[in-house]
């Protein structure tokens, strides 16, 4: 309302636990903000009873509660700011299951715990207002080799895991600053037993992430600009249609769900998770979806097959390709980037994914600035050789070049620098 923070309140509250569960006392902590807490359009857009209030969901946090602690400390309300200042710029919206990349300790001390995984509050569930309903997600702070396993694997069996370990988490997941050890350090016999074993037989449920990414169309000459939404690097981005917006976000939403013949998922008009996982598997899921009336013909989207292609990426997208590819295509899913900066995405598909408009005889086709790449079962193999060292991120210079010519793809890692600054 005129503030410099997206959410109007956070409320905390002195929790006692419940000792018969082995849930130690903590402070919880609750956002007011980002659903609709008017209903007259000053913030939110109004939609009805029946849909979500304002993005449909409030955060949460559980902080151990230190002995002799009397009141709670007020940083995890700044966390909860950044995590809607988030929301309302970008508009993605967050589910259970995500992850968040914080790359900094969450309360600025010298912890381990420097990530958040996001999943239903066990003690709040989802209320119907005046105003739509609203779910609570809970922020679970993780270690870095944590959230790791959670992208190579999927972010509910992590929050399982944290669960079942006291010090962790715990059953109602409360998050201890102090905490010195990860899970797999506690017990290491959950890395391979229960996390290497579901990352070989299920591959990675993470389907999509916000990214700096970028790609050039190499198959013709950059001044010829007869597209009026061709992709021109060195210039600010064209914008996207809203409704090829649309399209993109809502297949980064949807994720592909696990079927024995995977399918890109359909194209709705809703709010996009920046984070994005499979949901509940689904019998049916392919561009002839039952909201067919949100549907984009496919004939309306100008199709170009490109003969060759560039893509860009930082370090810390670039890290994410072989899960993208190992994860992912080799389990015969696909998997987006979706630019931070801008409207470009780029989606990897395999062989097996129905309702690309990538294909075998033109693997590199885009629907304005939005980019999809099939790749071969072969050629994945192939790729995942020649990009292993981005495994090794500390041993890593800037920029890095990766080329396979007979292929016509070239892929380069670059500082930041490059996709915040798009003149640079």
């Amino acid at each position: 309302l005129g503030g410099p923070d997206p959410l109007d309140y956070v409320s905390m509250y002195r929790n006692l636990g419940n000792p018969a569960l082995n849930v130690p006392e903590h402070w919880h902590y609750v956002s007011f903000g980002l659903s609709d807490l008017y209903g007259d359009n000053r913030v939110h857009e109004f939609t009805g009873t029946d849909g979500p209030s304002g993005f449909g969901f409030e955060l949460t946090f559980r902080l151990k509660r230190e002995t002799g602690e009397s009141a709670p400390p007020t940083w995890p309300a700044e966390l909860m700011q950044g995590l809607a200042r988030y929301v309302f710029q970008s508009e993605n919206t967050f589910c259970s299951g995500d992850h968040v990349s914080w790359h900094s300790p969450l309360d600025n001390s010298e912890s381990r715990i420097q990530h958040m995984l996001l999943t239903e509050d066990p003690q709040m569930q989802p209320v119907q207002t005046p105003f739509g309903v609203v779910t609570f997600l809970q922020i679970v702070g993780v270690c870095t080799e944590e959230l790791h396993a959670a992208q190579q694997w999927n972010g509910q069996g992590i929050l399982e895991l944290l669960r079942t370990v006291p010090v962790a988490g715990g059953p109602w997941l409360i998050t201890d600053m102090r905490r010195g050890e990860t899970i797999f350090e506690i017990d290491p016999h959950l890395q391979q037993e229960r996390v290497d074993k579901g990352i070989e037989t299920d591959g990675s449920n993470l389907s999509g992430v916000s990214a700096k990414c970028a790609w050039d169309d190499l198959s013709r000459p950059p001044e010829d600009d007869e597209d009026s939404r061709s992709i021109c690097i060195g210039t600010q981005p064209r914008r996207l249609s809203g409704k090829d917006t649309e399209q993109i976000r809502q297949t980064l939403r949807r994720g592909l769900e696990i079927n024995s013949k995977p399918v890109l998922p359909p194209i709705n008009a809703q709010r996009q998770n920046g984070l994005n996982h499979d949901r509940a598997p689904s019998r049916k899921d392919s561009l002839e979806s039952e909201s067919s009336a949100a549907i984009i013909p496919h004939e309306l989207i100008r199709t170009r097959q490109l003969e060759s292609v560039h893509l860009k990426f930082n370090q810390e997208s670039g890290a994410l390709i072989p899960l993208c590819l190992r994860g992912r295509l080799l389990h015969g899913r696909h998997f987006t980037y979706k630019s931070i900066t801008g409207d470009t995405a780029i989606t990897f598909v395999s062989t097996g994914v129905e309702g690309a408009f990538a294909t075998e005889e033109h693997p590199y086709a885009a629907h304005g600035p939005w980019l999809q790449i099939l790749l071969t079962e072969e050629f994945v193999e192939r790729m995942l050789e020649d990009l292993e060292d981005l495994n090794s991120p500390e041993e890593f210079k800037l920029p890095k070049e990766y080329s396979w010519p007979e292929k016509k793809l070239k892929v380069s890692i670059l500082p930041d620098a490059v996709f915040d600054n798009p003149l640079h």
